[in-house]
């Protein structure tokens, strides 16, 4: 017996019509952008090996993977990130290119979280990594690029930038086990402070674990740098202050977007995959992030090719759903002409259609037996004319 036959899996969806144009406008509108900027496309492939996403830093775990094999036995996986698979070809295929090297793409990643429900198992992601560059220029042009992107829809949107290394330099401290610093990091990256705050109690009080305590609520403008200063007086963190500080105030210039872009201490997200800068963006009406990027510079040194880089993704599917949400949902193109051939005509009728289309306009066959039909279907689907073509030649009729 048949039981999934007509459903489409967990975590996924079919698109239909109005659905589709939005998430091909969104689409176009972000290769046009990434594309003016010097960005070349690049494509994955679906299907990777294990071994990919198997490397010393375990970035995905392997119970959010959709795993397979092929023919000769050998472990495979839906491609769960773009970003790793670019690292792959960069340190095989390029690396004797002459750097920076920018690539753009747009494609599907598959994922599961069975604890987050709700969430789409299937994404489509648009972004950008810049690689072979360490300067602060890299970060404001990642930065600025991701700015553009959320102001292309139109729409209030916001974008916090943190530094993984803060987190990264306090935990370095303690001493404890690595699952109690990533315990410590899902904490703060969820500002779940009752929680943070009970696991940094059976540390001990110490000045590391009250800066530990606060790092969430360190978000906002201007003033997050001076608090941070002053709650965590060590000069490794005060030199990576100073340089974020730097890159705030010349994104805020950059971009003219006052209020937009803020700072957020309390980013530390995939501590083993980002280095240094990390940002976050969203729009209004929608709670999770839209753009999710940062500077991973140890991550294609993984493949065997130590070069620096930086990038970001950009959830399609979740700008479509804040889109459609927002009732910004286009119609459906409709045809200028519908074409109906009397029976033995139909030849005619084609090539009749086809110099219509010549001209740029939309154009249908008709394709019912009798004109009162062809004529229904055309009052139905707000078609102005109807195009008659027998033994005679054409006949117009509106």
């Amino acid at each position: 017996m048949r039981n999934y036959d007509l459903i489409t899996p967990e975590g996924t969806k079919d698109l239909l019509f109005g659905e589709c144009i939005v998430r091909r406008n969104i689409e176009k509108t972000l290769f046009k952008l990434f594309k003016s900027r010097g960005y070349c496309e690049m494509i994955t492939p679906g299907l990777e090996f294990f071994d990919v996403f198997n490397l010393n830093s375990q970035y995905f775990p392997q119970e959010n993977l959709y795993k397979l094999t092929d023919s000769k036995g050998r472990l495979l996986v839906m491609r769960p990130d773009s970003t790793m698979p670019i690292a792959r070809v960069v340190a095989t295929r390029l690396r004797d290119a002459m750097l920076p090297l920018k690539f753009c793409y747009n494609q599907t990643v598959y994922r599961t979280e069975p604890a987050l429900k709700g969430r789409s198992d299937e994404i489509v992601q648009a972004g950008i990594e810049l690689i072979g560059s360490e300067l602060k220029m890299a970060d404001l042009e990642v930065i600025s690029t991701a700015v553009e992107a959320l102001r292309s829809f139109g729409m209030e949107f916001s974008l916090e930038i943190g530094h993984i290394g803060i987190f990264k330099e306090l935990v370095s401290h303690l001493e404890v086990s690595d699952n109690v610093k990533e315990n410590i990091r899902k904490h703060i990256e969820a500002k779940n402070f009752p929680a943070l705050n009970d696991l940094l109690d059976t540390l001990g009080s110490s000045p590391i674990t009250n800066a530990l305590k606060k790092l969430p609520a360190l978000f906002g403008g201007e003033e997050v740098f001076e608090k941070a200063e002053e709650l965590m007086p060590d000069e490794n963190i005060k030199r990576i202050l100073d340089e974020l500080k730097e890159i705030y105030h010349d994104a805020c210039e950059i971009c003219d977007t006052e209020g937009a872009i803020t700072v957020d201490l309390g980013l530390v997200n995939k501590t083993d995959y980002y280095t240094g800068l990390i940002i976050k963006g969203y729009l209004q009406g929608h709670g999770e992030e839209v753009v999710s990027g940062g500077r991973y510079d140890k991550l294609i040194s993984e493949f065997g090719y130590d070069v620096p880089a930086v990038g970001f993704a950009l959830n399609v599917n979740g700008v479509a759903k804040v889109i459609e949400k927002n009732g910004v949902f286009p119609s459906m193109p409709k045809a200028d002409i519908l074409v109906y051939a009397v029976p033995g005509c139909e030849v005619a009728a084609l090539k009749a259609a086809q110099e219509y289309r010549d001209q740029g306009l939309i154009v249908e066959n008709a394709l019912f037996d009798d004109l009162d039909s062809a004529r229904a279907y055309a009052m139905e689907m707000r078609i102005a004319k109807v195009v008659v073509i027998d033994e005679t030649g054409e006949d117009e009729q509106e």
